[in-house]
């Protein structure tokens, strides 16, 4: 099979169920901005160690990613549930690994904090912030063609978890989060 297909030359791509559609289609777009994500979590994964206790659940994050972007590459006239995977756990799978970490760390969440504090810690905050991009367009596209609801729970989901992942990083190595001012209630 070629790696190109020569279609992009004239600002077209291919998307499933033999749709041409322009290079900046809202739906490719989205499915850009995931793919960012996608090789944003995998730099993560080459970052920590390859017996750390996030490899297995990031791996989960990534496959899933790929299913969820197969959905939004194609039309919603053009699904056949039969073909394409559905991740349908990801909002409870996020959900128990936030509660996980949350309940492990003993400090509350009332402020606003700096990204940073480590490598790992970063790139958990570009996750989250390319996450948050993501799904902004996810929002664009719905409005088009309807996205799944598994699919924006989830994606709203993920970014929570990299903002913990984020600071559980920060937790467990001991270092301190730089707290910007507390939240107004």
């Amino acid at each position: 099979m070629r790696v190109y297909t020569r279609t992009g030359d004239k600002g077209k791509t291919g998307i499933f169920g033999g749709l041409l559609v322009d290079k900046d289609d809202i739906r490719i777009e989205c499915n850009g901005k995931l793919d960012e994500v996608n090789s944003t979590i995998g730099l993560l994964r080459v970052k920590i160690p390859m017996d750390h206790p996030w490899q297995e659940k990031l791996h989960k994050i990534q496959v899933d990613m790929m299913d969820m972007m197969s959905h939004i590459a194609t039309h919603s006239r053009n699904r056949d549930e039969n073909t394409i995977n559905r991740p349908t756990d990801g909002e409870q799978f996020c959900e128990q690994w936030i509660d996980e970490m949350l309940n492990s760390m003993d400090d509350r969440h009332d402020f606003f904090i700096l990204p940073g504090g480590n490598e790992v810690a970063a790139l958990c905050h570009m996750i989250r912030t390319r996450m948050r991009t993501a799904e902004r367009r996810l929002v664009s596209l719905n409005k088009v063609d309807a996205v799944e609801d598994f699919i924006r729970k989830y994606i709203n989901r993920l970014s929570d978890l990299f903002f913990v992942l984020a600071r559980n990083e920060l937790y467990n190595s001991g270092l301190t989060e730089e707290k910007l001012r507390p939240f107004r209630r």
